[in-house]
């Protein structure tokens, strides 16, 4: 986006091309998201192999309910198309543009972030490298060096740490449902999703102490059946597993999410536990918001709207962070949980699905808030 608005930039990857291809991430698209992706004209490929849902179904203890999200939320859904198919997407767009990204780059310091010039050094090939820049955008996820290049003093962590993860599994299997299945089980949550009609992802939830090495496919297909409705149960399709891996989950917020000419975007300002489908989506709205605010800079020259990103930002930000954050607590089994406590979820739960207007909250954060204009 901004190489079609004239903007100069050059990206550099800690990691191979290869190894950034073959991640795999999330799947559902916010129709923001989706709107991003064809106004940058990378479109083509998500708007044949991608699926449109206009619901989610939310299995609470057998009991069955559907979130109809084009009509609670007047016409809005999301889409399914793989992070690791968006990613795909992109890179070629950028190779066929002849625009410069360094692989495999692994030492990269930042400098002179307050002031008007500053500038990276690296090595790369070999050959020590100094690439002076207007501005920083550091899209290097949670580990990455942007936010550690931060002084402590100059930012506020707000962080919660969920005591279990999500075991997850591909199989080149059909989806067990067409639309998404959540699940809220006695014995943990599940969740039923897709990347194709032929490519299937499930997910269970497992203590912090569990290794996937201890999970055969055979273990794990057993304890997916034993938290679906029975009819569910009996429709699903098994077969090898292709990846499996435990996420652990947490809630992550850093404030502000600039410092000088350095702008933290995506998980290296802020991480949601996948349960709300927000953490792409968030991503992807810190971009659009960068990108608008980059182009008034170099189009207009309006310089001040910089000190205005994080700003803008943290107002999506903390809603994803508080629908995720509540997805994660109504929908898990918690070690700590008493019998008031469970008593608590279940009527929590019991009042959202069984209220239209507590359907259409539900369905108005899932499909995703409007991106902010910047003005």
């Amino acid at each position: 986006m901004l190489h079609k608005a004239g903007i100069d930039n050059i990206i550099i990857e800690r990691q191979s091309a290869d190894y950034v291809q073959s991640r795999i991430r999330a799947g559902i698209l916010e129709q923001g998201m989706v709107d991003l992706l064809r106004e940058a004209g990378v479109s083509e490929r998500m708007e044949s192999e991608g699926i449109e849902h206009d619901g989610f179904e939310m299995a609470l203890d057998g009991r069955r309910v559907r979130i109809d999200l084009k009509r609670l939320t007047s016409g809005k859904s999301v889409m399914v198309y793989g992070q690791t198919e968006v990613t795909r997407d992109l890179m070629a767009a950028r190779a066929a543009s002849g625009l410069t990204t360094l692989y495999e780059v692994p030492d990269v310091a930042l400098h002179e972030l307050k002031g008007e010039s500053p500038y990276l050094t690296f090595t790369h090939e070999g050959q020590p490298v100094r690439l002076d820049c207007d501005y920083v955008a550091g899209c290097d996820g949670f580990h990455g060096i942007a936010r550690r290049s931060i002084p402590e003093d100059s930012i506020k962590t707000f962080e919660r740490v969920y005591p279990f993860g999500w075991l997850g599994l591909l199989s080149d299997t059909p989806p067990v449902s067409e639309e998404l299945i959540y699940a809220t089980h006695e014995r943990g949550f599940a969740l039923c999703s897709m990347r194709s009609p032929t490519r299937s992802r499930y997910y269970l939830q497992v203590s912090l102490d569990e290794k996937v090495e201890d999970w055969s496919d055979e273990r794990f297909w057993s304890e997916l059946k034993s938290r679906l409705p029975a009819e569910t149960a009996a429709r699903l399709v098994t077969g090898p597993s292709l990846e499996k891996s435990i996420a652990p989950l947490r809630s992550f917020v850093v404030e502000p999410m600039q410092y000088g000419r350095l702008f933290l975007v995506g998980d290296a300002a802020h991480i949601v536990p996948p349960t709300g489908a927000k953490g792409l989506n968030l991503a992807a709205s810190d971009v659009n918001t960068l990108y608008r605010i980059m182009t008034k800079v170099y189009q207009e020259g309006r310089i001040g709207l910089v000190e205005r990103y994080s700003e803008i930002c943290l107002k999506r930000v903390w809603k994803a962070e508080r629908f995720s954050w509540w997805m994660t607590s109504v929908l898990h089994r918690f070690p700590s949980m008493d019998g008031f406590s469970q008593r608590m979820q279940s009527s929590e739960l019991d009042y959202y699905v069984g209220s239209p207007a507590g359907q259409t909250t539900i369905a108005e954060n899932y499909v995703g808030l409007a991106y902010q204009q910047v003005e």
